[in-house]
């Protein structure tokens, strides 16, 4: 952002992450407090960020959007090199730890859009045929009746 200038030392106060990152303050705060993100204090109290702050909040932004866990997130910007800016093979590094997980969770997502655009206006209510509500007929296994039902 233009007309955002860096404080003294090349740390960052938390109004200057705020607009550097995009992320209000409050949430800055709350990524503090789940050990996100670190800040020293100042004399005066007054929280100062490294530059490399900004890399994480945006990895943090990032991984949120695509449903990646904060407890998942925490766990990997610990296993990130401290008193430091990460490189690009620390990041690399990082992403593949998601892969799979990511993977995953894409082939989750397009077997859900699959299933359920098949499911769409059928209007058959068979929980025995129904791949989205009850796939391989579990509820059959349990007897007759409106299983799915009775478990709410």
């Amino acid at each position: 952002m233009a007309g955002v200038s860096v404080s003294r030392g090349g740390e960052l106060t938390v109004g200057e992450l705020s607009a550097r990152s995009g992320v209000a303050v409050s949430a800055l705060h709350f990524y503090e407090r789940e050990g996100l993100i670190d800040a020293r204090r100042t004399s005066g109290n007054q929280r100062r960020y490294r530059r490399d702050a900004l890399r994480r909040v945006a990895l943090i932004r990032i991984a949120q959007r695509v449903g990646i866990p904060l407890a998942d997130i925490r766990g990997a910007l610990q296993r990130l090199p401290d008193g430091r800016t990460p490189t690009q093979a620390d990041w690399t590094r990082l992403s593949e730890g998601w892969r799979a997980e990511l993977d995953e969770r894409i082939h989750r997502l397009q077997q859900l859009r699959d299933d359920f655009t098949g499911c769409i206006g059928c209007g058959c209510l068979s929980l025995k045929r129904c791949a989205l509500v009850n796939p391989g007929d579990e509820y059959g296994q349990h007897g007759d009746g409106p299983r799915r039902l009775l478990e709410t």
